[in-house]
């Protein structure tokens, strides 16, 4: 299996850090996010990696380049963000119409992804218990099918999935600019043909300063 990372945000909620510093370079300790994910993927046996990026993006490239020499790592730039959605299907060529894993470059987790479906149906989310800034959640699970509930939910998405691009396929899109949780993957939840799992390991969104200190005190704990 093959696997994307979204790199390229902005990173405004992590302003004045991000000013001249992507946000998948914030370091948790000595390690940045991306560097901390890519190794996890690679630990999976996942090594063929696909980063899309765009805000201060050659410092991304230049990077990861440096970290991973020997590694079979391509990167999708972008002049302007795409949107989740819109950098899938800008990079779709890469998979092959084989599903993929998809991670946000921006998060601090242990969660384990060597045994994630390899052929889902649509799309596999990985959940969450719901942090505190995102109380309302996003999905519930019944007996592994994602619904969304029209008030509270009891997961959050985790920024972790697989994902089968036939959905890409499967429909039109009038702009290149699209998120996948709001213009792909509505359809088939509605449909009870996305399914998921819970995860309770180590999960941090890094998209505050105060969830990079959170972040930088669950390190101190890990080690």
């Amino acid at each position: 299996m093959k696997a994307m990372i979204l790199a390229a945000g902005l990173g405004k909620r992590l302003m004045p850090l991000t000013q001249h510093t992507p946000k998948p370079l914030i370091k948790v300790g000595n390690q940045s996010l991306i560097e901390r994910n890519i190794l996890l993927l690679q630990q999976a046996g996942i090594s063929k990696i696909l980063i899309n990026v765009s805000y201060l993006g050659d410092m991304i490239i230049d990077y990861v380049s440096h970290k991973f020499p020997q590694s079979n790592i391509s990167f999708s730039q972008e002049e302007k963000p795409l949107g989740t959605g819109g950098a899938i299907l800008n990079a779709l060529p890469f998979f092959d119409e084989k599903p993929f894993l998809l991670m946000n470059a921006d998060i601090f987790h242990n969660i384990e992804i060597k045994n994630l479906p390899q052929d889902p149906k649509k799309a596999h989310l990985v959940g969450v218990p719901n942090p505190n800034h995102n109380i309302s959640g996003d999905f519930s699970l019944k007996q592994r099918i994602v619904s969304i509930a029209s008030r509270e939910n009891d997961l959050t998405w985790s920024g972790i999935s697989v994902i089968n691009p036939i959905i890409f396929k499967e429909n039109s899109f009038q702009s290149n600019f699209f998120n996948i949780w709001d213009s792909v993957l509505p359809k088939y939840i509605d449909n009870e043909e996305v399914t998921g799992e819970i995860s309770n390991k180590l999960w941090i969104d890094v998209g505050t300063s105060e969830r990079l200190e959170l972040a930088n005190e669950m390190l101190k704990e890990e080690n």
